[in-house]
């Protein structure tokens, strides 16, 4: 599979890295108006989860400065979509119309219209559309759903999903809540789809929180309420710039059990009922070239990505914005329409 990759910030260089360890997959192109990232040097990039950047070796990939132009060629199978949120639709659409099959960043889109839009291509012209909600893919989250899926703890009773991190200061589009929807949008987008993914969609939410876009903090505690008294929180957000620290971390409440992670040094491991623990098997897999082999594979036998359909994606845009709604409804119940 020859794939070309859009965008060389943070997350195209995580892309790239994880795409180069992968057998059958050949990075083939590559596109930046950035000449120095075009060449390789990529050691300046920044992001919230202390990866470096590297300084990789294009000597034998395409490199291309205008979206078009990289559309154009007709060598690509798959086109790896890692640029603003605010392009990700048009730049997607152009990509299925093309003929590409698409890996698209999270969120999906920046409202649900636009991300409905992008299936409807998808489908239209029969190509593999995914968005990289990598934390389906991550072995901590992976552990959580096997226990979960398997019923060894019972019914999940109450579920704390929580990420945090300083607001990013690398790249200005971020900040303009108007091009990446912020840093509930943003960050916390990768919650609420693990919500949806184990859960599926409540019935109604509802939300407190802060936004001071000036300072940079934009934080939410959001409830989830499923029928039979049944609630999943999703909190954290943005902080003060530079020296917050990155950390994630779950919790959910089972009736056999409990089940817990965090980032700080937990592991994750199931505290049952009986007083017993057990430490959760982790397997020694890299989420993103987990995510991106998942979705190669789906393209090369053009088949939809079922472990992570872009229904659910979508779903995940439309019920974030739902709790934004709510959080400027200062803990009123509502519905929300995914």
């Amino acid at each position: 599979m020859r794939v070309g990759v859009i965008g060389l910030g943070f997350m195209g260089s995580t892309h790239i890295q994880a795409l180069l360890s992968i057998p059958g997959a050949e990075l083939a192109a590559v596109c930046s108006r950035d000449e120095a990232k075009l060449a390789g040097d990529l050691t300046a990039i920044q992001g919230n989860t202390g990866r470096p950047g590297a300084r990789l070796n294009f000597a034998n990939v395409a490199k291309y400065r205008e979206i078009h132009q990289i559309l154009d060629d007709p060598s690509l199978d798959a086109i790896d979509i890692c640029l603003p949120t605010y392009q990700h639709a048009p730049v997607a659409i152009d990509a299925l119309r093309a003929g590409k099959h698409v890996l698209l960043e999270k969120p999906m889109a920046l409202d649900s219209t636009s991300a409905r839009q992008m299936i409807a291509e998808a489908r239209s012209h029969d190509r593999v559309l995914m968005v990289a909600h990598v934390l389906r893919f991550f072995p901590m989250y992976a552990a959580l759903r096997e226990v979960l899926s398997s019923g060894r703890a019972g019914v999940a009773r109450l579920a704390t999903f929580q990420r945090r991190c300083a607001a990013p200061t690398w790249s200005g589009w971020l900040g303009n809540p108007q091009q990446s929807g912020g840093g509930v949008l943003d960050l916390l987008i990768h919650d609420v789809d693990m919500c949806l993914h184990l859960f599926g969609g409540p019935e109604t939410v509802s939300a407190t929180g802060h936004e001071a876009p000036a300072s940079g903090v934009d934080v939410i505690t959001a409830q989830l309420h499923y029928p039979g008294n049944r609630t999943a929180i999703v909190t954290g957000g943005w902080h003060h710039p530079k020296s917050y620290p990155f950390s994630m971390e779950y919790t959910v409440v089972a009736d056999g059990g409990t089940v817990d992670y965090s980032s700080a040094g937990r592991p994750p491991a199931l505290y049952r009922a009986n007083g017993e623990m057990e430490l959760l098997p982790l397997p020694d897999v890299d989420g993103y070239r987990a995510e991106i082999e998942y979705f190669l594979d789906c393209c090369r036998h053009n088949r939809p990505p079922e472990f992570c359909p872009p229904e659910e994606s979508a779903g995940a845009v439309a019920l974030t914005r739902c709790l934004l709604e709510a959080r400027n409804r200062n803990g009123e119940k509502i519905r929300c329409n995914l």
